[in-house]
């Protein structure tokens, strides 16, 4: 991903092509692109969701790695509440909801959106 630029050969959204709708990782590979190369603001443009749940996944991943390695078990995911993931998926269907408005401020959530306000 580092050396594949979206810009100029963009990653195709088959759910946007089929429906003409932003799906909620619409913006995802130009962002996860924009955070390999240290543009954080740029990744916040694209998907703004994407980037504020990145440091979560991370913790999870990190977490669930290292109880594998010391227990050899899986103990992480007995800790996480039902109601946190209810409200994450939540969350991302709101946004997803909220992104395909096709009215001021909140077209400023389809991918690219923000830059014209943030950058």
């Amino acid at each position: 991903m580092y050396f594949h630029d979206p810009h100029e050969h963009p990653l195709p959204c088959f759910y946007l092509m089929l429906t003409g709708f932003y799906c909620p990782g619409c913006g995802a590979g130009r962002a996860s692109y924009s955070i390999l190369h240290g543009r954080f603001l740029e990744a916040f443009c694209y998907n703004p969701l994407m980037v504020i749940l990145l440091p979560l996944l991370m913790l999870y991943i990190a977490a669930r790695t290292l109880d594998w390695v010391i227990t050899g078990g899986d103990h992480v995911d007995y800790k996480i509440s039902i109601r946190f993931l209810v409200a994450v998926l939540a969350l991302v269907f709101i946004y997803w909801i909220i992104r395909n408005i096709p009215v001021y401020p909140f077209t400023l959530l389809a991918p690219g959106g923000l830059a014209e306000v943030l950058l």
